[in-house]
């Protein structure tokens, strides 16, 4: 069986432009995107979205931070409910990828209880320091949750062949990390919050708050570079770009 990629929407987050690319004005709407990934050898979770709370009381679950992030999150768009309608158990996911611990990236941890959880060791440590977890606006009730857990540092190659890689990609949050995957047809880059638009890679234009915006910046010149020679790469939040993404049950090619 060929490594597969399936694309799954879990919900919207309406902003302020300026959240994304600092000095813009008006709105966005963005998709939170989750990505499962079909190896041979067992299938991987690349982020959850967002929490179900938020479906009904988001200001219960995000604080303040429901004035900024406002959701369109309807029932049965769930992660668990995307894997559901793929028939896929969410049980059975065997390692569940987190980019970084911010709350449209790990709110459906819950509903994924037996995968492990491989993590970059800066980013599970930032969100255990109390500073940090007050910078980034973290919250453990979304991922510290006992789950079997595998911290890596740096680059991590899942399956040993090369196909589903974890990359570190930090500067948006301190431990912040990228999915590459090598399908028969090409190199996907999942670039997550690294890269959150189109505008954001083209332009270098970055959002107000960044843990290192000297280390996004670098991330940038490696994301040009991979899609100069030929990756495919699929950004954090770009709408446009979304359109013509091949959602669930298909997949992407």
């Amino acid at each position: 069986m060929a490594v597969r990629i399936t694309a799954m929407t879990c919900g919207w987050l309406d902003a302020d432009l300026a959240g994304f690319l600092k000095g813009e004005t008006g709105r966005i709407k963005v998709p939170v995107p989750c990505w499962l990934i079909d190896h041979p050898r067992g299938r991987v979770l690349f982020d959850t979205g967002l929490h179900p709370q938020l479906q009904s009381d988001p200001r219960g679950r995000l604080g303040a931070l429901a004035d900024a992030f406002i959701p369109d999150y309807q029932p049965g768009e769930e992660v668990r409910s995307r894997l559901e309608s793929l028939g896929v158990d969410p049980r059975e996911i065997r390692y569940l990828v987190i980019s970084h611990l911010h709350f449209d990236h790990v709110g459906g941890n819950a509903q994924i209880p037996n995968a492990q959880l491989v993590i970059q060791r800066r980013e599970w440590d930032a969100g255990r320091d109390a500073d940090l977890i007050r910078r980034n606006a973290y919250n453990r009730a979304d991922y510290d949750l006992g789950h079997d857990l595998l911290t890596i540092d740096g680059e991590h190659d899942l399956f040993g062949d090369r196909t589903v890689v974890c990359i570190p990609s930090w500067g948006h949050t301190a431990g912040h990390q990228s999915l590459r995957v090598r399908l028969d047809s090409r190199e996907v880059v999942l670039t997550s919050d690294a890269c959150y638009l189109r505008r954001t890679l083209d332009e270098k234009k970055l959002p107000p708050f960044a843990h290192s915006r000297e280390a996004m910046l670098e991330v940038l010149e490696r994301f040009r570079a991979m899609e100069a020679a030929g990756a495919r790469l699929l950004f954090g939040h770009e709408p446009a770009q979304w359109k013509n993404v091949r959602q669930a049950p298909q997949v992407i090619a």
